[in-house]
Formats: structure tokens, sequence, C-alpha cells
């Protein structure tokens, strides 16, 4: 389980965050929706240790530490995939950085690599495939990370909207194929009510949670279900009113 507890982020002259609080069950995924500039980035950077927290406590399976740097694997919105480096190669950076056995970790990339629909483009460079194949290849080196925590940034924000669909079933098979705990932002509302287990709701700065939902139909959901739209509505209804209230 993850725990964040009361935790407190400032600037000069900027609060950011202000005693908050949430908790992620192990094998859960969570999502975090807000306004822009609500703090969620500073949030995740506090998380993996960019930026120092002022006060607070963050526990990993009961285990206090001082960020999830060392204990969690880490997707951001750009792929990061070095242009040099074949799509296997930049998949194997984890292992190679924490020397384990090549042999061992390509076989279980390459699986990885089938299970994902990479199978083929191996030896491809990131040029010379599309956005999603990269984003695919970058779900596969986080997965070779070996971390049971994983922080997504929105990972499928720079992605069509075609592509962005058929990559979130893929999302979901990390907790319900690899057994991931899972932690997202993402400025899309559907697609946090399609993944989530648990969507949390922010405001403006200091971010606070505004309000939780936890949709009822199992997944994989669809978007048309109209529980899902009415919560949808909702929220969306909730974060115009943070904008309206926001200082000009």
């Amino acid at each position: 389980m993850l725990t964040v507890s009361h935790l407190n982020k400032s600037f000069p002259g900027l609060d950011v965050l202000e005693d908050f609080s949430l908790t992620v069950p192990r094998n859960g995924f969570t999502a975090l929706v807000g306004p822009s500039g609500c703090g969620k980035s500073t949030f995740f950077d506090v998380l993996t240790g960019v930026e120092n927290k002022d006060r607070g406590e963050i526990l990993w399976l009961g285990q206090s530490m001082a960020n999830l740097g060392k204990n969690a694997a880490y997707m951001q919105q750009k792929d990061l995939l070095l242009p040099w480096l074949s799509l296997l190669d930049n998949a194997l950076l984890p292992t190679r950085i924490n020397g384990e056995d090549f042999r061992e970790s390509k076989e279980k990339a390459l699986a990885y690599f089938q299970r994902l629909g990479l199978g083929g483009f191996e030896g491809y460079t990131p040029q010379k495939v599309s956005g999603g194949m990269r984003q695919r290849c970058a779900l596969v080196r986080t997965l070779m990370f070996e971390k049971e925590l994983v922080l997504l940034d929105e990972p499928l924000s720079a992605l069509d909207a075609i592509t962005r669909r058929s990559l979130q079933s893929m999302l979901l098979l990390l907790q319900s194929e690899f057994k991931k705990t899972i932690l997202m932002i993402t400025h899309d509302v559907e697609e946090a009510l399609l993944l989530a287990d648990e969507v949390l709701v922010l405001t403006q700065l200091p971010m606070r949670i505004q309000e939780r939902f936890v949709p009822s139909m199992p997944k994989p959901r669809k978007g048309s279900d109209p529980e899902l739209i009415q919560i949808k509505e909702h929220i969306m209804e909730e974060l115009q009113g943070e904008l309206k209230d926001e200082p000009l």
C-alpha cells in the first residue's frame, strides 16, 4: 500500500501542497484529475525525489521513506527513448543500469514485446515507428524496472485519440496481469474513469482532494456507460468551477 500523509510543499510565495494525504491500496489503480497548475506535477516531483518535501510522510508497504525514487517505476508523457538505440535496447536500459543478467533480461523483454504487440519491431529505432509503438516500448521499459509501484504522468496525452484508446487497454494490463500498484495523473476525465478503481478530483492551489469517485462497474469499461457519463459530467462541472474561481 502507498500512503502519503500530511504532505507539504511550498515555494517562495506559493503553497502547492498543504496537509495533502492519500492512500493507494496494493494492486490498486488510483487516478488524479484536476485543473492545470493545481500541483499534480509538483506532487509527483516530491514523490520521485526531484523536489524535497517540506513536511509529511511517504510510506510504501508500511516503510517510511524520503521519496519513492528507488521504489517506483515512472512513466511520463514523453517516451524519452534514446534515438540511437533500437527499441529493444531502449527497453533493456533499466537492466543494464542495474547490472542484471543480460540474457535473462533480453528474454523477458522479448516476451513483453510480444505481449504488447511489438513483436518483430525489436531492431527498429524510435524514429522509424509510430508514437503509439514508442509509448508501448516505454511501457516495456517501465516493466523492466520490476517495481511493484508504478507512477504514470499523463502517459498517453501525446497520442491521437484512436491510438490512445488502444493503449488504455495496455495500461490496464499493468494492474490485471502484471499486478502493479498504480498512481496516475491525467487531464482526461474519461480516461481516469475507464482505467482507475478510484478517481480523486483535485482543487486549485494549494492542492487538496475535493471529491472521490469509485465507479461500480467492472473493468474493462465503456465510456458510453450511463454511470460513467454522469460522473464525468459532474467532474467536468467541478473542474470548470475551479477554473472560474481561479484569480486573474
